[in-house]
């Protein structure tokens, strides 16, 4: 018998701007963009989605946090990636930038040099959320099913709270969406929408 998805309610008085960051995982033009190497069907819809949730952040005085994967040109850093992917995101190639459309801000960070699925493997990533006080994580991006779970996986075990914004995510097939959010939504984040998490505080400009 086919799971439901666990729409928990929100703990809004646990989610304040001063304690929340906006998390857009690897959308780089290998993953997005028509063409690419591991285009992800949907990617490209998601941009506006993002471009609106980081002017929200933005506005909220939420960080607005991007990661980037990246890879050597020797392949000395891929593992046994390369078992279930091909080569893609190399340094140096425009395939590592953010896909077109995507709207960044000077005050924005950057997670570079993300070698695994994970967000947190290899990276300052918890340094930075830590260093900035954040307990709550709102994540977006692609692919719901490796990279967005992956890190949602690692932020629980680490006692952050993870919020996946369904509207906002995108996998290689509408299977591996329902799957993914369905395991998440078990007790690893809450899942949620763009337009519930933005109600949460004044849009701001």
């Amino acid at each position: 018998m086919a799971g439901q998805l666990l729409l928990r309610p929100l703990p809004s008085a646990k989610i304040r701007p001063d304690n929340t960051a906006l998390l857009i995982i690897d959308m780089n033009r290998d993953f997005v963009e028509a063409g690419a190497v591991l285009q992800t069907p949907g990617a490209l819809q998601l941009i506006p989605t993002l471009n609106g949730l980081a002017k929200w952040a933005r506005g909220s005085g939420l960080p607005v946090i991007w990661t980037l994967e990246m890879h050597r040109a020797d392949a000395s850093d891929y593992g046994i990636e390369l078992e279930f992917d091909p080569i893609h995101c190399v340094e140096g190639t425009a395939g590592v930038e953010l896909a077109r459309g995507l709207e960044t801000r000077p005050s924005d960070r950057f997670i570079r040099n993300k070698r695994r699925y994970d967000c947190f493997a290899g990276t300052d990533l918890d340094l930075l959320l830590r260093g900035s006080r954040i307990e709550n994580l709102i994540c977006c991006g692609i692919t719901t099913h490796c990279c967005v779970t992956a890190t949602v996986y690692t932020a629980r075990h680490l006692d952050y709270r993870a919020i996946v914004l369904r509207d906002a995510v995108a996998a290689i097939s509408a299977e591996h969406q329902d799957a993914a959010l369905l395991c998440m939504s078990e007790g690893f984040a809450y899942i949620s929408s763009s337009d519930e998490v933005m109600r949460l505080w004044a849009t701001g400009s």
